[in-house]
């Protein structure tokens, strides 16, 4: 059996509006009022907008490097928080015993440190990989094969985002909390439907992000009539919204692909068996 993505689309849909009340809540404590701090608290964030408007890549960079070496400390905690808000709304969404918000984010919690263990072995694996292939054009000082192996890089790159792209479902939903075995369980379940799963996540991203693009030029459009500090603080409050509506959208996409593909492996399983 073949992925579906119509099946996935209308799982993910059947998620959001069952659960969409709880998940609006967690995705606003954890998410939304998070990250619109951010924006509107640090200072230099403004300098991050202004650079990106520029459209010089070489600011951009070294504002960026300045923002996480300044405030390392403060991502560093926004990324604990999120992560057990993922996990959270995954276990709320898919686990079977129907639990409560309390124990999902129970379950977030005990289940963060394995979701970063698995964040950080696979951020390594791309480094490693996208390293290679770029360096090997590199070394060669051809410029031909230097564009090449960063093409080849990039493909591979996305090929392993797509394997691994169910590592917090299983974690969160299934339990395992070794992170080596939740990717390797990630890289076995999506075995065999890697291509319509890339098709199916490009799909989503391209749609939303000529969404967000859509309401971020409206809402600012808005806020900009209101004045400069009233901009700024609408900029922040539709990143913030933006991005936890992303984060909504994205845990129930993961929990329907998941299910379905669990449900075949389940499939493939008793078939072996029979």
């Amino acid at each position: 059996m073949k992925f579906d993505l119509d099946t996935a689309w209308k799982e993910a849909a059947g998620l959001l509006s069952r659960n969409l009340g709880l998940l609006a809540i967690i995705a606003g404590v954890f998410f939304f009022l998070p990250y619109a701090g951010i924006a509107i608290g640090l200072p230099e964030m403004g300098d991050l907008e202004a650079a990106q408007a520029s459209g010089n890549v070489d600011a951009m960079m070294a504002v960026v490097t300045d923002l996480y070496v300044g405030y390392w400390w403060v991502f560093l905690i926004l990324g604990l928080v999120q992560g057990i808000g993922l996990l959270a709304m995954l276990a709320l969404v898919r686990r079977r015993a129907n639990p409560t918000v309390g124990e999902a984010l129970s379950t977030g919690a005990r289940s963060v440190p394995s979701y970063i263990g698995a964040q950080l072995l696979q951020t390594g694996l791309i480094v490693i990989v996208a390293t290679l292939f770029v360096g090997i054009g590199a070394v060669t000082g051809l410029q031909p094969l230097a564009a090449l192996g960063g093409v080849i890089a990039f493909v591979v790159v996305c090929y392993i985002v797509v394997k691994l792209s169910l590592a917090a479902p299983i974690i969160a939903i299934e339990g395992e909390l070794n992170p080596v075995k939740a990717l390797t369980r990630s890289w076995a379940l999506t075995r065999g439907s890697s291509m319509r799963l890339l098709v199916f996540y490009l799909l989503l991203i391209v749609a939303f992000v000529v969404l967000s693009a859509v309401v971020s030029l409206v809402l600012g459009l808005v806020f900009a009539f209101a004045g400069e500090q009233a901009a700024m603080l609408g900029e922040a409050v539709t990143s913030g919204l933006i991005n936890a509506v992303m984060i909504v959208a994205m845990v129930c996409v993961l929990a329907a692909v998941h299910t379905q593909l669990s449900r075949f492996a389940n499939g493939r399983a008793e078939s072996t068996e029979d």
